[in-house]
């Protein structure tokens, strides 16, 4: 008997010595190829792991380069592959916002845009919290979603699990937040690690806590550092490990017992009750995919056409929503596609550009590129346009698919709706440019830019428009400006209402529109020479920065946000007409087929027809 207790004491201690382990934490890398300095930071942070005895594996939780580029994470998989023992990674919204590659590269590199480990008895899952190439919140895939419930379900409730994202997991951040809370509350969350914040914050996402920590930047100190974490048999504590320098406690969580109500009452969940105030808007058919959808629908011959994040085009029938037919491609679509003439034309970050019957969905012909294609497409008398990240602008033959001509001097890559006006194809790049090209030869007319130089203040996501001789577009430096068709200059540029990257013409073409980034939608000539302003609405939406442009249809202005709204207002006097609410995540710009019916799609997977009865104010 007492060598039985004996026995049963000994494995119960190797059990608990067992839960004992280091690793190291990095986040907010920021590493630009051919910058020296944040490549130093983490070479000397790997340096420091190596030489710290007991490390057992490292995780990196996003940011891993400024600008989301290839070149940059093979410089950062170069200092990571140093390490002396293995690391887990994700991307961060630097890797997923600002991407020629739509992200695919991100997983080309490092395998995967998540992990999943167990080591000595808990469970580690990263996963990507977005958001893909638009502006808007961070956003948890559909798809992630339903892989973080099916593996957790297999592990049970007992097993202590770890959840890594980049963004932290709250309102303002993550715009479907609760939907993850909720997926992983019934489990053993033990605690969520992330970044994004650049310092340590101490936080709870509905009651589950998390941690943030440290950039591996030095910013203004000498030099840069990392989280070193130390998991026990009843606790995790993070230590801030600078260079050179004895690690600080930031944190220390229970290994143990229950942290968390199992209930989410008394959590903040999104406020619906503007559906109340507005009832004469219903929807009138609403399909979930099951991928997140970064691109707005095409319609054509009442049919709808939706690509996804799977690489899959789907036609649904307008009238309510039924699936017709699926072509399935393998890579995630970025670009809102085009239809007419019977062809459905979109690009993918597989490197090619497809044509389909649009009836029947079979394969007509496609083009191979040399890069992911990420530009939405604009089809004219014919020919298809479209931008792609191998610094080529196309016009390809609608019906043949046979490349008319294309302009290989597009400096970064292309995400934006081409505008054909006055026999010139206009587009901007994430390289600083508007490109005006010959529509029908392809040759440079002029490049346009103003304002502060880089990347960042593109004119590259907003779909340009034009009337009177001029381009109107909005940029993210705040700007709305006005440019001369035939010379390129700048006709006027102001800063007034604080827009970002949309625009929309009226059918007339006497006015443009755009959002602002807090609650307001403004209304400026389109025929003046100075920037005159005609009304501003107040909508009431909040905080806003989504590339979603607004569009007229029969007097009515029709506009959505990066948290699930959208709106219609008085295309002559900026009167709010109507609201209403989808899910929480970013409308992708709306496709009116009259006042009364909309079509929509929204970062989290949703495509439906809204109908709007203006007889019911």
């Amino acid at each position: 008997m007492k060598r039985f207790l004996l026995a049963l004491l000994t494995l119960l201690a190797v059990g608990s010595q067992a839960a004992n382990f280091k690793f190291a934490f990095l986040t907010d890398i920021h590493i630009t190829a051919g910058d020296s300095l944040p490549c130093n930071d983490l070479a000397r942070s790997v340096e420091q792991i190596n030489a710290t005895p007991g490390i057992e594996f490292a995780i990196v939780s996003g940011d891993i380069t400024n600008l989301g580029d290839r070149q940059s994470m093979e410089v950062v998989k170069s200092l990571l592959d140093r390490l002396h023992v293995d690391y887990y990674i994700v991307p961060g919204n630097h890797e997923t916002k600002w991407s020629e590659s739509g992200v695919t590269d991100f997983a080309r590199v490092f395998g995967n845009e998540r992990f999943e480990f167990e080591h000595d008895g808990i469970l580690f899952m990263g996963f990507n919290s977005g958001p893909i190439i638009r502006m808007a919140d961070g956003h948890v895939a559909p798809q992630d979603i339903d892989w973080l419930k099916n593996e957790l379900n297999v592990v049970g409730t007992e097993k202590p699990v770890i959840l890594v994202t980049h963004y932290p997991l709250q309102p303002g951040d993550v715009d479907n937040w609760y939907d993850v809370t909720d997926a992983v509350r019934p489990y053993n969350i033990r605690l969520v690690m992330g970044g994004h914040y650049h310092k340590y914050m101490n936080l709870q996402y509905d009651g589950i806590p998390g941690i943030l920590c440290r950039s591996n930047l030095r910013a203004q100190e000498p030099a840069g550092g990392y989280s070193l974490c130390e998991v026990t048999p009843d606790s995790i504590f993070i230590y801030e490990h600078k260079i050179g320098q004895s690690p600080v406690r930031r944190g220390a969580y229970s290994m143990t017992g229950e942290n968390f109500a199992k209930s989410n009452a008394g959590y903040p969940r999104p406020d619906f009750s503007v559906n109340r105030e507005y009832p004469q808007v219903k929807e009138q058919w609403l399909v979930k995919c099951g991928y997140e959808i970064f691109s707005s629908p095409a319609y054509w011959d009442e049919k709808v056409y939706v690509g996804d994040d799977s690489g899959s085009l789907t036609c649904y029938s307008v009238a309510d929503g039924k699936m017709l037919w699926r072509f399935e491609g393998s890579m995630r679509i970025i670009g809102t596609p085009a239809a007419d003439d019977n062809r459905v034309v979109f690009g993918s970050t597989d490197h090619y550009i497809y044509g389909l019957d649009a009836t029947d969905g079979t394969l007509q012909w496609k083009v191979a590129t040399e890069a992911p294609v990420l530009g939405a497409v604009t089809l004219h008398n014919g020919v298809a346009y479209i931008g792609g990240s191998d610094h080529r602008f196309r016009a390809i033959d609608l019906e043949s698919g046979q490349l008319i001509w294309y302009y290989d001097g597009v400096e970064g890559y292309v995400e934006t709706k081409p505008l054909v006006y006055d026999g010139l194809v206009i587009f901007g790049a994430w390289d600083k440019n508007l490109y005006a090209l010959d529509s029908h030869t392809g040759q440079e007319v002029w490049k346009w830019h103003d304002g502060k130089p880089g990347k960042f203040y593109s004119p590259a996501a907003v779909w340009p428009v034009a009337a009177h001789g001029k381009i109107f577009v909005a940029d993210p430096e705040r700007m709305l400006s006005a440019i001369d068709a035939r010379t390129g200059k700048t006709v006027w540029r102001t800063g007034q209402s604080m827009v970002r990257e949309t625009i929309g013409l009226s059918h007339d073409k006497r006015r443009i529109y755009s959002k602002t980034m807090n609650d307001s939608v403004v209304c400026y000539s389109a025929t003046t020479d100075h920037p005159q302003e005609l009304w501003a609405s107040n909508v009431g939406f909040g905080y806003e920065h989504a590339p979603s442009m607004l569009v007229e249809k029969e007097g009515v202005v029709f506009g959505s946000t990066k948290n699930g709204l959208m709106f219609g207002l008085d295309a002559h006097t900026g009167r709010v007409l109507w609201k209403h609410k989808v899910g929480n995540s970013l409308i992708s710009t709306l496709v009116p087929l009259s006042k009364e019916r909309c079509l929509f799609t929204a970062t989290g997977g949703e495509v439906g027809l809204l109908v709007i009865d203006y007889n019911n104010e």
